[in-house]
């Protein structure tokens, strides 16, 4: 999982988020599961968006949610993870054990297995067409399992594989947002394009939802685990698709594309989910309160822009 430590104070994220810090998480440990109360305990950077994580020791990671709205997250987390991860083709957490309220922290929370490795970012990535093959193949993997039963597109993974389209008014709103840092009318074009696109209208598949550098881990240059399965849904599959503007280059994306037989709607689609989640980060979060996020969502946009201008 992600590797680095001792970070110092931090602003808070979210308006709503409750305060979790090292000594909270030890005294859960010590109510609730007493046999690992003295266990090192490490906050882990980059920081999470929903979740607070923790190392404890050498072979689990605590996650608390910041907030009430991520507490159904988490609860929809492990309840189907455990069921569609035999079939995955790379590791993913296994969950251990539920934690619940206590010690001045109101929300459940959970122990889960900690994955050795490192988050994909660029200069990890060894051989970029095999990272792409194997991304599409586990993204392929993922679709091919059984939706039934799956949960739509909700408050439980903010809306990932809804139809396009009802993203359109909080992406227009973010556009003039952020006129002083972006190319307006060059965003402005490369989202009414991907609007165009027919909406999916096949059965929906499994989704990850948030299939980005921080939640891919890299072994030895190749793709070694996938992690943070808060977003898991049913929907449409170009949710997933815009992980080739997120993590992928120009050169690669065809090597996911194929692999996915994606069609051309589709990765449109994804396009513009990329291009959403960017500007919903941009302008939500700031170099103050999650500068990774932040320039992470810049090179989004930028590859989105770019892409378009080629097409």
């Amino acid at each position: 999982m992600p590797q680095s430590f001792g970070v110092r104070p931090a602003a808070k994220m979210h308006a709503d988020e409750v305060h979790v810090d090292v000594p909270l998480v030890r005294r859960l440990l010590e109510r609730q599961f007493p046999k690992w109360a003295d266990l090192p305990i490490e906050p882990v950077v980059p920081r999470g968006t929903d979740n607070a994580l923790f190392r404890l020791g050498d072979e689990m990671v605590a996650r608390l949610p910041r907030r009430e709205r991520t507490v159904v997250t988490l609860e929809k987390e492990r309840a189907w993870l455990p069921r569609i991860a035999p079939s995955l083709p790379v590791a993913v957490p296994r969950p251990l054990e539920d934690g619940v309220p206590g010690d001045g922290y109101p929300f459940p929370w959970a122990i889960y297995t900690w994955l050795e490795g490192e988050t994909a970012s660029a200069e990890r990535i060894g051989d970029r067409g095999a990272f792409a093959r194997d991304l599409g193949e586990f993204v392929a993997v993922l679709q091919g399992i059984d939706p039934t039963d799956g949960p739509p597109p909700g408050e439980h993974n903010f809306f990932r594989g809804e139809p396009l389209v009802r993203r359109d008014a909080a992406t227009r709103a973010a556009i003039p947002s952020l006129e002083a840092r972006i190319d307006t009318e060059a965003v402005t074009a490369a989202w009414e394009e991907a609007l165009q696109a027919p909406e999916w209208e096949r059965p929906p598949v499994w989704i990850h939802g948030d299939l980005d550098s921080r939640n891919l881990l890299v072994q030895d240059g190749r793709l070694s685990a996938v992690i943070d399965f808060g977003s898991l849904g049913v929907g449409d599959p170009a949710c997933d698709a815009m992980v080739a503007w997120k993590v992928l280059t120009a050169d690669t994306r065809d090597i996911f594309r194929s692999v996915l037989s994606i069609d051309d709607p589709t990765w449109a689609r994804g396009r513009g989910w990329a291009l959403s989640q960017a500007l919903g980060a941009m302008s939500y979060y700031t170099l103050e309160t999650n500068a990774v996020l932040v320039l992470e969502a810049e090179r989004w946009l930028a590859a989105v822009v770019a892409d378009v201008a080629r097409s």
